[in-house]
C-alpha cells in the first residue's frame, strides 16, 4: 500500500492509500478517481516530504499529528460525508444499471423512487438530451473510493 498527496484542479488537497502506483494510475486515467472535497475527477499527486525512518524517535512536539483517514479533516469534507448520508439513506442503489433503470422508471415502466448508480459518460448525457434528470453525485461508490 502506498499513501499519496492529493490535489484537484481547484487546489483540494487530500489524501488517500492505494495498491500500487499503477494502480493510482488506473483509477485516475479511468475518470474513477475524485477529489474528497469537490468531487472534481482533475486529481493528481501533490508534492509531499518523504517519511524517512531516523533511527530515532522525535518528541511529541516535533511530530505531526496523524489524522486517520476515516475521520474528516475539514468543515467541507465533514459537511460531504453528511451529503452522501443523507444520499446513501434516501435512494435505492441499482448499482451499473443506473441509465437503465432511469429510463424505466421516467417512462413509467418502473415505479417512482430516488435511484443512484453507475453511468458511463455517454450514457448519462444521452440521458440528459432524452429529458431525464440526472445529477453527478460528489462522491464515488463505497467500492471505488480510491
Amino acid at each position: 500500500m502506498i499513501r499519496y498527496s492529493l490535489k484537484c484542479d481547484k487546489d483540494h488537497r487530500f489524501e488517500s492509500w492505494f495498491a500500487s502506483a499503477e494502480k493510482f494510475e488506473d483509477l485516475r486515467d479511468s475518470g474513477r478517481l475524485a477529489c474528497a472535497v469537490c468531487g472534481s475527477p482533475e486529481v493528481d499527486r501533490a508534492m509531499m516530504a518523504p517519511s524517512v525512518a531516523s533511527g530515532h524517535t522525535p518528541s511529541e512536539e516535533a511530530a505531526a499529528p496523524e489524522r486517520p483517514l476515516s475521520q474528516p479533516a475539514s468543515p467541507a469534507e465533514q459537511a460531504l460525508r453528511e451529503l452522501r448520508r443523507k444520499i446513501e439513506a434516501g435512494t435505492e442503489d441499482v448499482g451499473r444499471n443506473f441509465a437503465r433503470e432511469a429510463r424505466a422508471i421516467h417512462e413509467g415502466e418502473k415505479p417512482n423512487r430516488a435511484i443512484r448508480g453507475e453511468a458511463r459518460p455517454d450514457e448519462a448525457k444521452e440521458l440528459l438530451r432524452d429529458g431525464i434528470e440526472v445529477v453527478p453525485l460528489p462522491f464515488l461508490r463505497g467500492s471505488k473510493t480510491n
